[in-house]
């Protein structure tokens, strides 16, 4: 077995971590069973390219119990858990290619390893899995039979890929699932970005001024969590049915020039690029923390800003300070990655159960489906959304009413009115 990872010494701490974040996610529990039963997955390689943490360690334990042969890689530099890529080594017996804080030249070339295994599913979060193989391994798209991708950023760049007539086999958009975005995004993206930036700086964040850019699902959990924590919320926003939304929903919404002004925090969810730049940098205060909780590094323009310092230190573990030639100061944090999961530990289990079980059904409708699927961008079947959503509720102990057979009637005819 292969494996490149920072120490097999720390399996027994992640072996622990992954048992305790097993004891909530219910329903993946569920689906391995199921899997463990069926071998839906039998003889099949998949590689994953995911946030090395204890929830994904649960999903590879559920694919290898359907019959896959699993193979993992990071899909971001900071956001691995080293004893975690321990334990998937050592105890779980999967290929494991990730070590936290590795230069751009390492995290290709574990991208390049796991695809090394060739391939029959891809599992991505961000598409840099499905994008190398575009620009680089063509000749594995034959033994492809599909793929799944979880992140916002990663279906942006699938569509695009599919308009443009390239993509080269089906994927199914997990991010799109209801059960995914409505409760991953909101709820898990809001507590672990708070989360990430109150644990690097350890800053009060009642009364703070608080600017969210982007006010997708991600941001509107951010900005609900912060408003909890009795911040002053801005909300900067390029959409304007989401501006308005905004709006209504009690913000302040302005140009992100302007809220830059007065912002104590500063956090980018667009999925986008350079959202903060240059002259966004000129009218922050001095100490304004910045951060980001998109998917990928570039929402912050950071070549920009360290051509405009005279002077850079680490001040805190993940908070790099940047003092300008005016003598301002402005701290970034965790490197201007994902801070939810660079500063923290990402989204809580019970959150990610639900994700991770629309990755390994998503996975299953593949294997026993891909003959049918063209090579384009789907959502995950709706059938298995709500089955995912029966199976959250009753891990939760919470009844539902049904439909009386006069009230389906009634929402299937057109005849019967006032």
């Amino acid at each position: 077995m292969k494996y490149d990872i920072k120490n097999l010494g720390l399996a027994k701490k992640g072996k622990l971590r992954i048992e305790w974040a097993n004891e909530y996610m219910k329903v993946l529990s569920l689906i391995r069973k199921d899997f463990e039963k069926d071998k839906p997955l039998k003889g099949l390689r998949i590689a994953c390219c995911l946030h090395v943490t204890t929830e994904t360690a649960n999903l590879a334990l559920t694919l290898k119990a359907g019959g896959a042969e699993v193979s993992i890689c990071a899909s971001n530099p900071l956001s691995t858990q080293d004893d975690v890529a321990a334990s998937l080594v050592k105890d779980l017996r999967i290929s494991t290619f990730a070590v936290k804080g590795e230069d751009n030249r390492k995290y290709y070339s574990h991208i390049n390893a796991v695809l090394d295994n060739r391939p029959h599913i891809t599992m991505d979060d961000g598409a840099d899995l499905v994008s190398t193989i575009h620009k680089e391994r063509n000749g594995l798209v034959g033994d492809i039979l599909g793929g799944t991708e979880e992140t916002t950023t990663g279906v942006i760049r699938l569509r695009s890929l599919e308009k443009s007539g390239l993509l080269k086999y089906p994927i199914i958009a997990v991010n799109d699932a209801d059960t995914k975005h409505l409760f991953d995004n909101r709820y898990g993206t809001g507590q672990s970005t708070v989360d990430g930036i109150t644990r690097s700086t350890n800053i009060l964040l009642a009364g703070a001024n608080f600017v969210v850019c982007g006010y997708g699902w991600c941001g509107r959990g951010v900005a609900m969590r912060a408003r909890g924590m009795g911040s002053n919320v801005t909300i900067v926003e390029a959409d304007p049915l989401k501006a308005l939304e905004a709006v209504m929903d009690g913000y302040n919404v302005m140009p992100v020039k302007d809220a830059c002004r007065g912002a104590d925090i500063v956090v980018t969810l667009t999925g986008d690029i350079s959202v903060l730049r240059k002259e966004h940098f000129e009218v922050m205060k001095n100490g304004a923390i910045i951060a980001n909780s998109g998917h990928f590094n570039v929402e912050i323009d950071i070549p920009a800003l360290e051509r405009m310092s005279k002077k850079k230190r680490r001040i805190r573990e993940f908070v790099d300070e940047y003092t300008l030639r005016s003598g301002k100061r402005i701290n970034l944090l965790g490197e201007g990655r994902l801070v939810n999961l660079a500063a923290a530990e990402g989204h809580p289990a019970s959150v990610m159960d639900m994700s991770f079980a629309n990755q390994a059904l998503a996975a299953e409708y593949v294997a026993k489906n891909y003959k049918k699927l063209d090579k384009k961008v789907y959502r995950v079947p709706e059938f298995i959304d709500r089955n995912i959503a029966r199976l959250k509720l009753e891990s939760l102990g919470v009844k539902i009413d049904s439909l009386t057979a006069e009230q389906k009637k009634y929402l299937e005819s057109w005849e019967m009115g006032t």
